[in-house]
């Protein structure tokens, strides 16, 4: 599942295929921009901002979000892909190599001065160089009624937190996370375990909130429905938490153990 960690995982392998290399081939398969070519331009960077990735080139940047099921592959040119074609939404190919987006939940190219248009609502990026904790602090306490399980999902607070750390946060701060943000206890403090957590993870797999490498012993409560916990042993439950405002984040399944995170 896509996280923060993940994203600058796959914005640091495009930027080692792409930064510095004339494109020869740009290809968008959405209606929109398919008639956009940015042959003949140079990619400066690749970067990731949240859980968005930038490509930026001298006068435009192509801004893709791999959603809940995209992937980028970057192949040696020649290679066949390891996805069907029909599944492609953007391809960037150089002399050497093709990066392929395939299933991606967002498409577009815009020009370079008006990329903030697409990541300004953005809080501040756990992974990026405008991390500021007690910014992020400060979003958090903007509606101290919410849950704090949703509240660490809203990008707009904190850009990078999705729903494993959603639950590994509330777990390590022994919060439940139906609990209101103001009951939640200091908002700096969550801020700045969000940063360690992603931080300790941004150059590893599988993701480890842990410490213990072990297959089945990475994670605290995420996915471990019914399975013991490893701190306390009691069963792991699992349930939802209502987000009228977004059908999509109320769908997702968030974890927690019961002896470890006493409803408040």
């Amino acid at each position: 599942m896509p996280e923060g960690d993940t994203v600058f995982q796959v914005a640091a392998q495009l930027h080692t295929a792409l930064a510095g290399n004339i494109l020869i081939e740009s290809d968008f398969r959405v209606p929109r921009f398919a008639a956009v070519d940015l042959t003949g331009e140079t990619v400066e960077e690749v970067v990731a901002r949240g859980k968005h990735i930038l490509v930026r080139l001298p006068q435009h940047t192509f801004h893709s979000h791999l959603m809940m099921d995209g992937q980028w592959h970057v192949y040696g040119r020649g290679t066949r892909w390891r996805k069907p074609g029909f599944r492609a939404r953007a391809v960037l190919g150089t002399e050497r190599v093709q990066a392929v987006g395939f299933d991606l939940g967002i498409v577009e190219v815009l020009p370079r001065e008006t990329e903030a248009d697409a990541i300004g609502h953005l809080g501040p990026d756990l992974l990026g160089p405008d991390w500021d904790p007690v910014v992020a602090a400060g979003n958090l306490m903007r509606e101290p009624e919410r849950p704090i399980g949703l509240a660490l999902l809203d990008q707009r607070i904190m850009a990078g937190v999705g729903n494993v750390y959603r639950s590994e946060l509330c777990f390590l701060r022994g919060v439940d996370p139906a609990t209101p943000v103001r009951e939640a206890g200091d908002p700096t403090a969550w801020a700045e375990l969000a940063h360690r957590v992603l931080h300790a993870n941004r150059n590893r797999t599988p993701r480890v909130t842990t410490g213990d490498l072990r297959r089945g012993r990475q994670l605290w409560v995420y996915g471990r429905r019914g399975t013991p916990c490893l701190r306390c042993g009691r069963p792991i439950e699992s349930g939802t938490l209502a987000d009228p405002s977004d059908v999509e984040r109320a769908e997702r399944v968030v974890y927690r153990c019961p002896g470890c995170q006493p409803p408040r």
